[in-house]
């Protein structure tokens, strides 16, 4: 069929019956979380055999938001001269969109009273995505997808000249909901060297939102995302691509790939981010693990990263302040382990990082666990009040007027990584419920810590290169990588241990926390007219500041 073009007016009427449907969408905000039995009659005939407008709708409403282009031609400050009607219709019709595609199957009620009978009928929505297979479908899909997510990352030389777009957690939902949906559009995205494109708007959406607990759902959702991709063995190769974009992030000048890139924007998120986001941590370690065992060649900058992490998640007052602490700890070994067994030789920068600060894992080695020290360590959590990153502030944030979270009983994505590290000790469980660690505790996973290679890498290498620095008088680090970048150790490490990847595993708590967070962004996002403003609203609270 033929487009039939643009018309401001034509769009503005299709928006406003788009809300008109999301408004009969939304019975499920309604709702409180622990009701995830009740069917919106209104999705169920919308997604079903018996409208026979299914698939044109479908396919429209994906066409309306991929194939919308907030540049055009590219004329600077065209969005400040004439209206566009196009936005707005691509935002709610990626709304809809993520919405129907919510439930792969909906209850169907038929007939009233005691006749009633219910039966589960299929989501013609998810079916009709499922079943996309065509390369240039694929392209087209991924394509709007890197072009919508990268356009508010556009630099222009004249200030604001240029349109961005707003609707980019939506967009992040929908991107979730396809690869969820159709595994062959994952696996295309993740052979694609377009992955990358996609990776840096996450990157740069978690490092702008990382301060601001208003944003913690964009947190989640982009984590998950990665999450989701660290999984499969292309992703950890594509990102040994160098990195030059001159994308605006407020991270360490550096000159690398993008696997530098992850790891400093993983680092600016546990240093410098919201106390809300600390049970994300071991999803931030798990993506590194996932990918280290493919990463070339790190910087200095992102290597000192690691290490920094290394050192504060090592000190004894971290490690014994929460049961699950020292998981960070395994994760971070786990890395090393990798790159050191299976990328030595272009890792010198790392290499050398670890010599330079190897007494950080003599000290993990030889941790003490006799009841003076950790009665020490709970005085120090104490007079550093809590159990946070050490020595790390949380900067002061303002917020917007309205934010949409989940209720208490809502699970965030954290839920998702199949099993602790390997070695991980189960936490004691005082009578009085008050968590505090114990000598058998800690000695429970000190044990099992995975520092053998480490430890003999630095038993074969550091008295070569003190050898080195005292024979040749050497003061400059270029001769010292030098040395690292040419030097072996075949045959001197332990035997390589098997590659492990840690993949996503849905269940109930991250469906649930999905749908909480799908139905806060289009609350959120949907303030001209305020449709659900001020009513009962059930699935999430409403915080106004």
């Amino acid at each position: 069929s033929s487009s039939s073009g643009t018309n401001g007016k034509l769009d503005s009427n299709r928006c406003e019956l788009l809300k008109l449907l999301l408004t009969c969408f939304s019975e499920a905000i309604y709702l409180p979380p622990s009701d995830t039995t009740s069917p919106n009659r209104w999705v169920a005939y919308f997604t079903s055999e018996e409208n026979r407008h299914a698939l044109p709708l479908f396919t429209s409403l994906l066409n309306t938001v991929l194939a919308y282009d907030p540049i055009g031609y590219g004329v600077p400050y065209y969005h400040a001269i004439v209206s566009d009607a196009r936005e707005p219709l691509s935002e709610v019709a990626a709304q809809v969109l993520m919405v129907t595609l919510d439930s792969e199957s909906n209850h169907v009620q038929t007939g009233s009273g005691p006749e009633a009978d219910s039966r589960m009928q299929e989501n013609l929505f998810c079916n009709y995505l499922g079943r996309i297979h065509r390369e240039e479908d694929f392209h087209f899909i991924l394509h709007g997808f890197t072009t919508l997510l990268n356009n508010p990352l556009v630099q222009t030389y004249l200030p604001n000249s240029c349109k961005k777009i707003r609707f980019h957690q939506e967009l992040l939902i929908l991107f979730w909901k396809m690869c969820d949906i159709n595994k062959k559009f994952l696996y295309y995205v993740l052979k694609s060297s377009s992955v990358l494109e996609l990776l840096v708007p996450i990157l740069h959406h978690l490092n702008e939102a990382r301060a601001d607990p208003a944003r913690t759902g964009l947190m989640h959702i982009g984590i998950f995302i990665l999450l989701l991709l660290s999984g499969e063995r292309n992703f950890g190769v594509r990102l040994n691509k160098p990195y030059q974009l001159k994308v605006p992030m407020d991270v360490p000048v550096f000159h690398g790939t993008h696997a530098d890139l992850l790891i400093l924007v993983f680092h600016k998120v546990i240093t410098t981010g919201h106390q809300r986001l600390q049970p994300l941590y071991e999803c931030l370690m798990t993506i590194l693990v996932n990918v280290s065992p493919y990463l070339k060649s790190l910087s200095q900058v992102a290597s000192s990263k690691l290490l920094h992490l290394t050192e504060a998640f090592s000190t004894p007052w971290f490690l014994f302040a929460g049961p699950t602490n020292h998981h960070l700890v395994f994760f971070l070994l786990e890395i090393f382990n990798n790159i050191i067994q299976y990328q030595f030789d272009g890792n010198n920068q790392l290499i050398y990082s670890i010599i330079r600060k190897r007494s950080v894992f003599h000290e993990l080695a030889n941790i003490p666990v006799d009841p003076q020290a950790l009665t020490k360590s709970k005085r120090v959590q104490q007079e550093e009040g809590g159990t946070g990153l050490p020595d790390v502030g949380v900067p002061e944030v303002s917020t917007g007027e309205q934010t949409a979270v989940p209720s208490a009983t809502t699970v965030g994505p954290q839920t998702a990584v199949t099993a602790p590290p390997e070695g991980a000790a189960p936490a004691p469980n005082p009578s009085d419920g008050a968590w505090q660690a114990t000598r058998e505790w800690v000695l429970g996973w000190k044990m099992k810590l995975p520092l053998q290679t480490i430890l003999r890498l630095l038993q074969v290498l550091v008295p070569q290169v003190e050898k080195i620095c005292i024979d040749k008088g050497l003061t400059d680090e270029s001769e010292i990588l030098k040395f690292l970048q040419h030097g072996t150790l075949v045959g001197l490490l332990p035997v390589p241990h098997p590659i492990l990847i840690r993949k996503y595993q849905p269940n109930a708590g991250t469906t649930l926390w999905f749908r909480t967070y799908m139905w806060g962004v289009v609350y959120l996002r949907n303030v001209e007219p305020p449709i659900w403003y001020d009513t009962e609203i059930k699935l999430f609270e409403i915080q106004k500041v």
